[in-house]
């Protein structure tokens, strides 16, 4: 089990920079270093779908190739929370961003995988 909170979200223009948290709270964090932390993102319109992956440990990332060069997910386990930093923003990245356990790691296609104790999300819009 795992409670997890996603925080800072917000508007930037094309090519800004947001980073995003994924903090476990709750009685439940100590289970936080045994799981793999997915985000997903859901654009208007479309299907929730993942774009970042992290190994429980920090070891191992996985990205969508949307996002690759441009987003990087890492984690501190000692404060229970992952982060996704988010480079050259594009409007396509617009969307409610959504952190979950999943397992991810060694998956091939980040777009369909699926994810468990989901927060509630938190919005991103990027827009000139």
């Amino acid at each position: 089990q795992l409670q997890l909170v996603e925080s800072g979200g917000g508007s930037v223009q094309p090519g800004g920079s947001l980073t995003l948290s994924c903090t476990a709270s709750g009685a439940t964090s100590r289970n936080f270093p045994h799981f793999a932390i997915a985000w997903f993102r859901q654009a208007p319109g479309k299907e929730r779908e993942g774009v970042s992956c992290i190994g429980s440990k920090g070891g191992r990332t996985n990205y969508t190739d949307s996002v690759k060069g441009r987003f990087t997910v890492s984690r501190d386990n000692d404060k229970n929370t992952v982060y996704l930093q988010m480079n050259n923003l594009k409007p396509d990245d617009t969307g409610v961003y959504y952190c979950a356990a999943s397992s991810c790691v060694w998956a091939k296609d980040l777009r369909t995988i699926t994810g468990d104790f989901w927060g509630q999300g938190t919005q991103v819009t990027v827009s000139s």
